[in-house]
C-alpha cells in the first residue's frame, strides 16, 4: 500500500498562501512549479490564474507525476501540464515545449511528506523499510548501494558535509565495520541502530539518526548540485517583473538560496572605481518569510521552513558560469524536490 492509499496519510503544504502570493504577479502569466509533490502550491496557483494563465509542473518522482495525472489526486485542468524531470532541467524541458520565458518559478525543496511517510521509499528512520532514498526511483544508486561500496573517508565526508554531523567519522567506521563483518546495512532500521549505537551526545528532541539520514538523502539525490543548477535555470527563464520563490528546510539549502539571490541583487564596490555608478543587477530581493506560530503548531514539519522571494529586473543576465570541472552531476550518474 502506498502512502497515499493509507487511510492515515495526510499532506499539508508548507507556507501555501505566502508562496503563491509571493510568486504570482500576473494572472495571465505562465508559471513553473518545479517541485509538484502532491500539488498543494500548484492547485492554489491555478485557482488564481485567469483562463489565459498556464502552469507547468515538474517533478523527478514518478509517484508525484502519477498523482498529478491519474486517480483522485490528478489535476484535471487544461491550463496545467507536468514533466517527469529534475527541476535543474527546467530550461531544457520548457525549451522542448517552445517556451523560453516565464512569469514565475516556485521551488519547495527537500523531501515531501508522501516520500517521508511511505516506508518503501526509505527516507525516514521512523519506519522500517528498504534503504532506498532515491527521489527518482527509475534511475540511480540507492543509499544502501552507496553504503555497500563507499570507504570510511568518503562516508565520513558525506555525513559531515551534508548532515553537519560531528560524529561523522565514528558513524562511517561503524558502517564499514558492519559491512566487513558480512552484514551490510540494507534497511532504515539497521541504519538507525548503527547510528544510535555510535552517537554519544544526543540533541534534545532529535533522533540521533536525523543528520545521517539527511546527509545520505542529499548525496544520493545530488540535491545541492541540482539546487544550484535549478536556480540558474530559473533566473534564465524569468521575464522582467517575474518572481522566484523558494522554500528551504535546512541551512545547507537556505545558504545556497540566500547567496544566490544576494549575488544577483547586491552591488559590489569596484575598488578601482569606488565612485562609479552601480551596474544594474538582474534580481531584486524581496525578503524572507517563516511559518507563523499557528502553522508550526498545526504542522510541526514546517518549523524549519524559510521562504525567500526575489523579482527579476530589466537588467541583463551575467555571463553563464561553466560547470565545475572534474565533477559529473550525481543526478545524472546516479539518480534525483519531490
Amino acid at each position: 500500500m502506498s502512502a497515499e492509499q493509507s487511510p492515515s496519510f495526510t499532506h499539508t503544504t508548507v507556507l501555501l498562501d505566502e508562496t503563491v502570493d509571493g510568486v504570482l504577479t500576473d494572472p495571465d502569466g505562465l508559471y513553473v512549479d518545479g517541485t509538484f509533490g502532491r500539488g498543494g502550491h500548484s492547485r492554489l496557483l491555478l485557482s488564481k490564474l485567469s483562463d489565459r494563465g498556464r502552469l507547468i509542473a515538474i517533478d523527478r518522482d514518478p509517484e508525484a507525476v502519477a498523482a498529478a495525472t491519474t486517480g483522485q489526486t490528478r489535476v484535471d485542468d487544461p491550463r496545467f501540464s507536468i514533466c517527469h524531470a529534475p527541476f535543474a532541467d527546467m530550461a531544457a524541458e520548457l525549451a522542448a515545449l517552445g517556451i523560453t520565458q516565464v512569469q514565475g518559478v516556485l521551488l519547495d525543496l527537500g523531501v515531501s511528506s508522501p516520500q517521508i511517510d511511505n516506508p518503501e521509499r526509505g527516507f525516514s528512520f521512523r519506519f522500517d523499510g528498504p534503504l532506498d532514498m532515491r527521489m527518482d526511483t527509475t534511475r540511480g544508486e540507492s543509499a544502501a548501494d552507496f553504503l555497500a561500496r563507499a570507504d570510511v573517508t568518503q562516508l565520513a565526508q558525506v555525513i559531515r558535509d551534508y548532515g553537519e554531523e560531528r560524529f561523522a567519522l565514528p558513524i562511517a567506521k561503524a558502517l564499514v565495520a558492519r559491512r566487513e563483518s558480512g552484514s551490510p546495512v540494507r534497511s532504515t532500521a539497521e541504519l538507525s541502530k548503527v547510528v544510535a549505537g555510535t552517537v554519544k551526545t544526543r540533541e534534545p528532541g532529535q533522533d540521533p539518526a536525523t543528520r545521517t539520514f539527511q546527509a545520505l538523502r542529499i548525496f544520493v539525490n545530488a540535491e545541492l548540485e541540482e539546487l544550484q543548477q535549478g536556480l540558474n535555470a530559473a533566473l534564465s527563464l524569468l521575464a522582467p517583473g517575474g518572481r522566484l520563490a523558494v522554500i528551504s528546510f535546512h541551512s545547507l539549502e537556505d545558504r545556497i538560496v540566500k547567496n544566490f539571490i544576494a549575488s544577483h541583487s547586491k552591488d559590489e564596490v569596484d575598488r578601482r572605481a569606488p565612485f562609479a555608478a552601480p551596474k544594474p543587477l538582474p534580481l531584486l530581493a524581496l525578503g524572507r518569510v517563516k511559518p507563523s506560530i499557528g502553522e508550526v503548531r498545526a504542522n510541526p514539519r514546517s518549523r524549519s521552513a524559510i521562504l525567500r522571494v526575489a523579482e527579476r529586473t530589466e537588467a541583463p543576465l551575467p555571463p553563464a558560469q561553466p560547470e565545475p570541472s572534474g565533477k559529473q552531476r550525481r543526478g545524472e550518474r546516479g539518480g534525483r524536490r519531490r
